[in-house]
């Protein structure tokens, strides 16, 4: 790490001379934003653990996460993005400032997208605004997000990939995310206790926001969901790795994303892929939209409403005015 930074040897040796997990990184930290591109040293000082820093400013913070019963991964962003910001500006948070946070988010804007940069935000402003009751981010602006469609794969690409998976577990997995709506996190948690077969319906508990909902069992999987459910005791997971354990969100991601490449997808494909092409084929196939919000798990119906503009439906049918005239082109 530190003849990445490409210091002096005597600037190394006064580095590694302090022993103290805390004072490395930062001085690592003030020696790297001068020296060299901060992407070589975000990964350590992301990683190194909250619990390893001689610092309790934080603790009312992760107190007042739960007892709001904030979800784990938004108390670690929060908690992350908060501590982040005072190792930046090497200040105590009664000494933060406006200018402060708004040359943080900048720093985060160089190489982070807008979702990351809002994230921050919404950490900084629950921090300094239901903590410490300060209101200098009624000055400050929410960072504004891009309006893009989601990747939406046709009903022949999706086939196209569940065919030509060979592995029957993945192609069950592929299956089960499309034919659900699924994200990666809620398949992941999946065990066997959570299907209902009686009533044809999967459980999906504690999902984004602590909130149940309800999914189908898609009728060309219930034998081999049930197969499962004799193979497997109640409370083990659906999907295992070799060792019993659960499979992990990475693992999945990259069984769709080598499936997808396998059978010629000129898209980028992710689990979230296929949940975006199942919410917009119940679409196109006419189901109500407030059914599909509800399978999602949306709590807003804005949020599903964003396939309506990737759904073809009738924009399809509708006949562009070059191919009114295309006979009497000559090329």
């Amino acid at each position: 790490f530190l003849k990445q930074l490409g210091l002096s040897p005597k600037k190394k040796r006064n580095i590694s001379a302090n022993s103290s997990y805390h004072n490395f990184a930062l001085l690592a930290f003030r020696y790297a934003i001068i020296a060299v591109d901060k992407s070589a040293i975000e990964g350590l000082l992301w990683s190194i653990p909250m619990n390893r820093i001689n610092n309790k400013t934080l603790e009312r913070l992760a107190q007042e996460l739960r007892i709001r019963n904030y979800s784990r991964k938004t108390m670690e962003l929060y908690l992350r993005y908060n501590h982040d910001l005072l190792r930046y500006h090497q200040k105590d948070p009664r000494e933060i400032t406006t200018d402060d946070i708004r040359a943080y988010l900048d720093y985060l804007s160089v190489d982070r997208g807008p979702s990351t940069v809002s994230v921050a935000y919404n950490a900084l402003q629950f921090y300094y605004k239901h903590i410490w009751r300060r209101s200098f981010f009624y000055n400050l602006r929410h960072p504004k997000q891009p309006k893009r469609l989601p990747v939406v794969l046709s009903k022949n690409e999706v086939m196209r990939i569940i065919v030509q998976t060979e592995n029957p577990k993945h192609h069950y997995i592929i299956s089960l995310l499309y034919g659900t709506g699924m994200r990666v996190g809620e398949l992941v948690r999946l065990r066997m206790n959570h299907i209902d077969f009686d009533r044809g319906v999967i459980h999906i508990q504690r999902s984004k926001g602590s909130k149940d909902r309800i999914v189908m069992i898609p009728k060309s999987l219930f034998d081999t969901l049930l197969n499962q459910k004799r193979l497997k005791s109640a409370d083990d997971f659906l999907f295992t790795n070799g060792r019993g354990g659960r499979l992990t969100e990475v693992s999945i991601q990259k069984i769709v994303t080598q499936a997808a490449v396998r059978a010629e997808i000129g898209k980028a494909v992710s689990p979230h892929t296929l949940r975006h092409s199942f919410a917009t084929h119940l679409l196109e196939n006419g189901t109500n939209i407030r059914y599909i919000q509800e399978l999602l798990g949306h709590a807003r119906l804005e949020t599903t409403q964003v396939y309506t503009k990737v759904a073809a439906g009738r924009l399809a049918e509708i006949e562009s005015p070059l191919d009114c005239y295309t006979s009497e082109v000559q090329v």
